[in-house]
């Protein structure tokens, strides 16, 4: 019965109460009951602490008992002073055994309002002290007017999936064998990464530019590395069903343009003849998606602008000078560089990609996992960039296993692939090549067996976790930054 009844239910109730009062011992009988039920509920509670699943479900059959009684007893039977109020062992909703079974989205609240409010007077008391220090120099340089090169090459990037097409064409046809297939895709994926490098290296581009290009051309070059893969493993795959092996398998080789094209622009890299659609295109949903990626790419090039670029252009090289005033750098460095990196993993992996695949109807929206509550670096990188690792398993993880390399070997030869494109990426538009990003990605494998050593060691979430978050932002991205700057503007110095 609830407490804030009308008059007319409290007064039947009344009524229910004198009919009590005519049968002897009618409240009594409802109070041992309610009492009977309490202990009962007690006993079972108390008897199963250590496990979670029957707790659980005792705690629900105690608020449906409850519930029944409040119901069918009399409101002053229910409430009076003589009903237990504490029925069974409980703990505090803070301590380590509940802390993980409550929600915690109110204090989430808090810490979201008090960032906020933080970083507003630290944006509010920068703007004050140094005015606003956004300038065009980072985002296109003197040059970038002649970086129209970089342009014509990123439009001719297509003739390498048509090339890639017309060998499968040939090879589907039976007028070549599979050596001079294979060696043609070889030729094509290869062509596709250097001749995005040439240009760069011959043209004085914006490191923008440069960047944009490259991550156009490797894009393209697992692309075709997968359609290659794939359409190699579908032939093998007919030829076995033609010669009666695995007749139960029904995997139609066909060769088809349309599918390539609409490969080479969905957001994925992993290739198939087919892939999940969603119903339609929500105009709405896209109109906001785009109003959010252009709201965040604007506050990324703010942070970029009145944080980073002054921060970096006032320091020392790390590794040439005082180690105290270094470290001192990289820890101011930081937290805008962290601020960056979340806003370039919103507006890529959530916003561009989920608005590429409305567009195209594509339904497989998973392009990343909840990597933020990454115990180890390993699961890291299963679960941040969801495209790629669904690459590297498919195409350069498995076919290791398959060919006896152990688990340890695949997985070092995955990370030097990904450390040679990360390098790539990043050297090629600086046209220096220092080799610190292929190091720091190499330095993952061993902050794998660490991560996973202390995670088996300690039994703790936590500590893994915070290595993660130690190593990735707070040491090892503005320490990668650092050190290019300065290498890039030593350059600079010399040439002139």
């Amino acid at each position: 019965m609830a407490i804030n009844e009308p008059p007319e239910s409290l007064a039947s109730s009344s009524d229910d109460n004198n009919n009590l009062r005519r049968r002897p011992g009618g409240g009594a009988k409802s109070v041992d009951v309610v009492t009977e039920l309490d202990s009962s509920s007690a006993e079972a509670s108390s008897s199963s602490d250590g496990d979670g699943i029957q707790e659980e479900r005792n705690e629900k059959v105690e608020n449906e008992e409850e519930r029944k009684v409040n119901e069918t007893t009399p409101l002053k039977y229910v409430y009076r002073a003589s009903a237990p109020a504490h029925r069974r062992n409980k703990e505090s909703p803070l301590s380590s055994a509940a802390i993980f079974k409550q929600s915690h989205a109110g204090l989430l609240n808090l810490c979201v309002v008090v960032l906020i409010a933080i970083n507003s007077r630290l944006i509010i008391e920068n703007l004050m002290k140094y005015g606003l220090l956004i300038g065009s120099g980072f985002w296109r340089s003197s040059t970038s007017v002649r970086d129209w090169p970089l342009l014509m090459c990123c439009l001719s990037l297509p003739i390498f999936p048509l090339a890639a097409f017309l060998v499968e064409k040939l090879a589907q046809k039976k007028y070549m064998n599979e050596r001079v297939v294979v060696t043609l895709h070889i030729i094509i994926t290869t062509a596709a990464i250097l001749y995005p490098v040439l240009v760069i290296l011959r043209c004085d581009s914006a490191f923008l530019s440069g960047n944009t290009l490259m991550l156009f051309a490797c894009i393209v070059w697992m692309k075709l590395v997968s359609y290659a893969h794939t359409s190699y493993d579908m032939r093998q795959l007919a030829k076995s069903v033609d010669k009666g092996d695995n007749s139960e398998i029904n995997y139609p080789y066909t060769v088809s343009f349309k599918s390539l094209a609409y490969f080479m622009v969905a957001p994925t890299l992993c290739y198939q003849l087919s892939y999940p659609r969603s119903a339609c295109i929500r105009k709405g949903w896209l109109a906001r998606q785009l109003i959010k990626l252009v709201i965040f790419t604007g506050l990324m090039g703010f942070m970029i602008e009145q944080y980073i670029n002054p921060i970096v252009q006032m320091s020392q090289h790390p590794l040439k000078g005082d180690v105290l005033y270094a470290i001192e750098t990289v820890l101011r460095l930081s937290l805008p560089n962290l601020y960056v990196w979340l806003c370039m993993f919103y507006c890529l992996f959530h916003l561009w990609l989920n608005i590429l695949a409305e567009l195209l109807r594509f339904g497989d929206r998973e392009f990343y996992k909840d990597w933020w509550n990454a115990k180890t670096i390993d699961e890291y990188w299963r679960l941040w960039n969801m495209p790629v690792h669904k690459w590297m398993v498919r195409h350069i993880y498995f076919p290791c296993l398959r060919n006896g390399i152990p688990k340890g070997g695949a997985m070092v030869i995955s990370f030097f692939i990904s450390a040679v494109f990360h390098e790539l990426c990043i050297a090629v538009p600086c046209r220096l090549f220092k080799f610190w990003a292929f190091l720091g990605i190499m330095f993952q494998v061993p902050l794998v067996i660490l991560t996973n050593f202390l995670q088996n060691k300690l039994k703790n979430s936590n500590v893994g976790n915070m290595t993660f978050w130690f190593f990735f932002c707070i040491l090892g991205q503005p320490m990668c930054m650092l050190l290019y700057y300065h290498d890039v503007m030593n350059r600079n110095g010399s040439a002139s």
